[in-house]
């Protein structure tokens, strides 16, 4: 089924392995891990011929990368290899999907596709996560694995990555939600691999701190030290020396917390202030990294949330002598025109790559859309001819379709222009041939960044990476941070490699038996939340859809509201609960709410508790729909099956005289079911059967006996009942 392609050994060797197990690939970027799933895509098909192929990707781009890949490849007709992305209508989707062979997919839209079996997973036998190191806590990739292998009969899974991190924790995660068995890791010093790796030279820029800076530096650092010493006063801050990553995990810790119930004025100042100081440590980070004109901006777009925010954290930070001075110091830079040495040291190593090689390609990576803005605009002074590449949301006016991305990337490939300036949504495998140069405008402290970056260049011939540094900055701390990362990976890799064994779970215990049908219909703007899943796990059938009112539809008369506590309170606020509550009571027989959530529903917003007392009193009392309380969505979906259990036994019959019938089919069933050894079940037979109360009123015996279900007894005491003159008591 192959075409125009010829695996090499180590493609032929992991080939071997994930052809009998569900297989990790760690392979350096640019080393062919595509190859290896349409390779084993080939040998899946060959052996389950009616079968389907699906690939599943991040971004559209990368998906549709992969098509071309496939079709260039394998001997299968090009309209049997489909695209499935949030731009294909789902009904679309689903008519695609019974004719395709291999379908390359981003993993959100396929989510809803197998909720409402558009898609069946029971009908592929190979299923390829890219960039599988995504595969983690509510990631797409994890809940379509499980739905996987429950459903299909002959499952095979290949997970593909150049990095997939360097904690262990985090490794052995992926593969226990990726259900991997085997671990093939590959490594550029590896003798199958040497010979196919280019040689890529890295060299780190030192630029100084400019002096001018060094004022605006100090104010900021003293600002961020005066909000940790008064939170370190109430209690809550061990240090003022701490880092980012610790500060946020500070922030995390303080508002568990408030979610238990803590509610003194300690607690509550010190996130606040600890808030503050984190907005003090992105400016410092913009001013040591990017360049005066970043913070200036970030800044001034502080001091105009200020007027109408109304968090204390930006109202009180704005207010801070050292934050006002700062911005008056950055608002004088700017007017000088102060560039970061960076910017200019950019310039000089751009021109000097295009003078020694004038049909070079460049790619520039930086976390800022700012940086990477400015950058084009001392490109363009140059009349170096580049691009802005950055993703979809749009922020300042900038942003990109996935058909602009496209574009750019088609442009730059073919070279009609030489320099593309990236934000991260270029990091991850995208396929450009030939880039002679990667230029980090900063580093990263993230080992697969720094290697997704890396991997853009050195694909096909050697390449160059350049590294600019800000001496005696976060730079330095962030260049060493993601050194010990990649070490730290590349010794768990080896472990692995020495010795893989694969996690073993307990299978997943399904509340609804396989022989009993229970759906439960949910809104479609639910398919996100994690009840969904829980839902399916329980082997309840769930459908999405438009729902005029209701989350969740648990039988024809029963409508279920979710509410999150932050999203309750909320709507108690904007009015949106009272509105929810009419139209449950207007379309359904019985309504209820749930309330889902462990934080202290009182100290969310700052809402007057006998505000939220007096709406949930009002639910019961007023618009008679109960109010019940879960934990999280586990919990959530298990009270759903539950109702949803009950509400469509038919074992079971229900009464219909605890409420006044509306319909005439209602008050017919109403009737009918009121007869002596007449239940609800029994009544809609007997009505089906007859066609009329008046026809089952002149039935005779036979003609009751007639019926399945109606035994002797029963039809005696219904004629008896129908037949013998009523007799008034005196």
């Amino acid at each position: 089924m192959l075409k125009d392609f010829t695996p090499r050994l180590y493609q032929q060797t992991i080939l071997g392995t994930a052809a009998n197990k569900n297989t990790l690939v760690v392979l350096p970027t640019g080393l062919g891990k595509t190859a290896i799933a349409f390779l084993l895509a080939a040998q899946r098909l060959h052996h389950y011929p009616r079968s389907k192929i699906l690939m599943l990707s991040p971004t559209k781009p990368l998906c549709e990368q992969h098509v071309d890949t496939f079709r260039r490849h394998l001997e299968i007709e090009p309209d049997k290899i489909v695209l499935f992305t949030g731009s294909v209508p789902p009904e679309k989707r689903g008519e695609l999907w019974k004719e395709a062979q291999v379908v390359i997919s981003t993993p959100q839209g396929l989510e809803n596709d197998v909720i409402n079996r558009r898609v069946k997973l029971e009908e592929v036998s190979l299923l390829i996560f890219d960039e599988c190191h995504h595969a983690m806590k509510e990631y797409a990739y994890v809940w379509l694995a499980q739905q996987y292998e429950k459903q299909c009969s002959f499952p095979r899974i290949l997970g593909l990555t150049a990095s997939p991190g360097s904690d262990m924790e985090k490794i052995k995660e992926i593969c226990q939600n990726l259900f991997i068995e085997k671990v093939e890791v590959r490594t550029e010093q590896d003798a199958d691999v040497k010979p196919y790796v280019q040689p890529i030279k890295i060299e780190w820029v030192k630029v100084d701190f400019p002096a001018e800076y060094q004022k605006t530096r100090i104010l900021l650092q003293d600002c961020r030290k005066s909000k940790l010493l008064e939170a370190q006063r109430h209690g809550y801050c061990n240090s003022t020396n701490i880092t980012k990553g610790e500060l946020l995990q500070l922030q995390r810790e303080l508002h568990q917390k408030i979610s238990e119930g803590v509610r003194d004025f300690e607690l509550l100042r010190s996130i606040s202030v600890i808030a503050e100081a984190l907005k003090v440590e992105h400016a410092l980070e913009l001013l040591e990294s990017q360049g005066i004109q970043q913070v200036h901006s970030y800044l001034q777009k502080m001091q105009q949330e200020s007027l109408t925010s109304k968090v204390k954290a930006v109202q009180n930070l704005v207010i801070d002598e050292n934050f006002k001075s700062a911005a008056y110091l950055t608002e004088e830079l700017v007017q000088k025109n102060i560039q970061h040495p960076k910017l200019i040291k950019l310039n000089e190593l751009v021109q000097q790559e295009l003078q020694e090689h004038p049909n070079a390609k460049i790619i520039i990576f930086t976390q800022f859309r700012n940086s990477a803005e400015q950058i084009v605009q001392e490109l363009n002074q140059n009349t170096i001819s580049n691009s802005i590449f950055v993703g979809q949301a749009k922020k300042n006016g900038t942003g990109f379709s996935q058909k602009q991305q496209k574009d750019i990337l088609d442009r730059f490939r073919v070279g009609d222009f030489s320099v593309l300036i990236a934000t991260s949504v270029a990091e991850e495998g995208l396929d450009i041939p030939k880039v002679d140069k990667v230029i980090f405008y900063e580093p990263v402290p993230s080992a697969i960044r720094s290697i997704q970056r890396r991997g853009r260049t050195g694909r096909l011939e050697k390449g160059e990476v350049t590294v600019l540094i800000t001496s005696n900055t976060r730079d330095e701390a962030y260049r060493w941070s993601s050194h010990h990362k990649e070490k730290r990976m590349f010794r768990n890799l080896e472990e692995l490699r020495r010795g893989f064994s694969p996690p073993s779970e307990p299978p997943l215990q399904k509340f609804v038996p396989e022989e009993q049908v229970v759906a439960i219909l949910a809104d479609h703007r639910e398919k996100d939340n994690r009840t969904v899943k829980e839902l399916i796990d329980l082997g309840v059938s769930v459908k999405t859809g438009q729902l005029a009112s209701a989350d969740y539809i648990v039988s024809g008369r029963v409508g279920v509201e979710l509410k999150k506590i932050p999203d309750f309170v909320a709507s108690i606020i904007d009015g949106r609960l009272l509105e929810q509550a009419q139209a449950l009571r207007k379309n359904f027989d019985k309504a209820v709410l749930i309330i889902e959530g462990e934080e202290d529903i009182y100290a969310v917003r700052k809402v007057h508790p006998n505000s939220i007392r007096g709406m949930l009193a009002s639910m019961v009392l007023d618009f008679r729909i109960p109010v019940l309380y879960t934990k999280n969505p586990k919990d959530t979906a298990g009270l759903l099956a539950v109702m949803a259990k009950r509400e469509q036994d038919t074992a079971r019959d229900f009464s219909l005289h605890e409420r006044k019938p509306q319909s005439i089919q209602e008050q017919q069933e109403f009737l009918v079911s009121a007869l002596p050894g007449v239940g609800v079940v029994m009544a809609r037979n007997l009505l089906n059967y007859f066609g009329s109360i008046k026809k089952l009123v002149n039935a005779s015996k036979e003609e009751l006996r007639a019926l399945e279900g109606v035994g002797e007894k029963t039809s005696e005491r219904l004629l008896q009942l129908f037949q013998e003159e009523y007799k008034k008591e005196k």
